[in-house]
């Protein structure tokens, strides 16, 4: 099997292991939206806005420290005895500090204080489990790590249905918990399925002994903190519009805005599950000979995947979307949706170039490149939401993500040069930009019009890439 057929068929496993649990999850949008107001919806998006933040701020990094020496240290179980008890320590301190100020952090941040012991008990034990997933990942086991996630998704499914369905909902499961508002049944679910999960890993965190590496501490904090950094301005980007929304455009609209912004979904998964067999692959195989060649291939055939999704999204969507969400109060952010695929395949294209800080030991850049997105996302949504709306929102995260885009393509060629195919990858990101703006915007959805517009494209891909394919394919 070659190298290239090896990470396809990895990222084909870490794609199930992400995309299948992700895609069930995504299901209950369509629970959630039917059973809570708009109001109710906003306030289960703000709540796993602060989740994400508690998530990076507490692994500092850590989890992409951990590839990067797991794979070069000789002594491994060193790496992996060190990055456990650096978590397991931070995560107990950082665990007191959040509940002895409790009603100070709730009310900084927003959250409702019925809220705030279930959100901050999720985040501790979402950190726990990090190292022991990564650890999964890096030593080849993607079956085991999906199998893992796919447990965590369908114990919150089941529960939700169970706690929140009025078809199948259990009338004596609600009377155990003593909730005044329905979203709370969500974080029970989640707290649930992560306490269970945790169980499940813990005989990884006792596979080694316990050895504290000074030195090797100090290389994983080195390395992790502008990561850390950088996913702090990643979660600005991502969840800023969010956040401001309620404050300019009430919840009731922040709940339409999130909804919708769910329904590009289907490219964040493709990029999620690029992400989980890349970055282990890319460590593992950079001292290759033909290393630079192999990440060019990867970022055009990521390029035409994420493309087509673009494509096949924009044009379907009114397929799609009610499946996921029906109630008409939630459709009136309906236009965002192809920006912001947009948006996400920038990014995904992104992360793809961002190897070549990670690679050179370099990613205080990576922090430096987030940090710019997230001034943009910042002045952007802050200017521009009282005159655009939501709208500014979906364009704040554009600009963000195809600026990041370009500048790390930039300061990649000058540091780690790759041989990436840039016409051909131009030449499909602009194509497949301008069909689905087309189709969306200009044809009024229209599926006909729009599914000639993907067929064209699907025959332009054949022709122009069938000597690489089957190249690839043979070896």
């Amino acid at each position: 099997m070659s190298v290239l057929q090896k990470f396809f068929k990895d990222t084909v496993i870490y794609g199930l292991a992400i995309v299948l649990p992700r895609l069930i999850n995504f299901l209950l949008v369509r629970l959630h939206t039917d059973v809570l107001p708009n109001e109710g919806y906003s306030e289960n998006t703000e709540f796993y806005i602060v989740a994400a933040f508690f998530n990076v701020v507490l692994t500092y990094g850590l989890e992409t420290s951990f590839f990067r020496f797991f794979s070069k240290q000789q002594e491994k179980d060193k790496v992996l005895s060190t990055s456990l008890i650096s978590i397991i320590t931070t995560t107990f301190v950082f665990g007191i500090v959040l509940f002895v100020f409790r009603d100070a952090i709730s009310k900084t941040l927003r959250i409702n204080t019925d809220f705030y012991n279930l959100l901050v008990s999720i985040t501790l034990i979402d950190t726990m489990v990090v190292i022991p997933f990564a650890y999964l990942r890096v030593t080849g086991r993607p079956i085991k790590f999906a199998l893992l996630k796919l447990i965590n998704v369908l114990i919150i499914v089941v529960l939700n249905i169970l706690l929140l369905s009025i078809t199948y909902g259990s009338e004596s499961l609600r009377s155990l918990f003593n909730v005044s508002n329905p979203v709370e049944y969500i974080f029970i679910a989640n707290l649930i399925a992560s306490g269970f999960i945790l169980l499940m890993v813990l005989p990884y965190m006792f596979k080694t002994k316990f050895i504290f590496d000074t030195s090797i501490f100090k290389q994983l904090i080195n390395y992790g903190l502008p990561i850390m950094v950088a996913g702090l301005a990643f979660v600005i980007n991502e969840n800023l519009d969010k956040w401001l929304l309620p404050s300019y455009e009430g919840e009731y609209i922040n709940g339409a805005y999130s909804a919708c912004y769910k329904l590009a979904v289907f490219m964040t998964l493709f990029i999620q599950a690029f992400r989980m067999g890349a970055e282990p692959f890319f460590f593992n195989h950079s001292e290759k000979a033909n290393a630079k060649e192999t990440y060019a291939i990867i970022l055009k055939y990521f390029t035409i995947v994420g493309t087509l999704g673009l494509i096949i999204v924009t044009v379907y969507i009114d397929v799609l979307r009610p499946i996921f969400i029906k109630k008409e109060s939630y459709l009136l952010a309906l236009d965002i949706v192809p920006i912001v695929l947009l948006a996400n395949l920038c990014l995904g294209i992104y992360h793809n170039l961002s190897i070549w800080y990670k690679l050179t030991d370099k990613t205080r850049y990576g922090m430096y490149i987030s940090l710019v997105g997230a001034a943009i996302t910042i002045g952007f949504n802050i200017t521009f939401i009282p005159k655009l709306g939501f709208m500014a929102c979906a364009y704040a995260t554009l600009l963000a993500y195809g600026l990041m885009m370009l500048i790390s393509l930039g300061l990649g060629r000058k540091y780690y040069p790759v041989p990436y195919d840039f016409k051909r990858i131009t030449m499909y990101l602009l194509c497949g930009t301008l069909i689905s703006f087309l189709s969306y915007y200009q044809f009024d959805r229209d599926i006909l019009i729009g599914t000639v517009f993907l067929c064209a494209f699907v025959i332009a891909v054949v022709l122009l890439e069938k000597k690489d394919l089957k190249r690839i394919l043979k070896k």
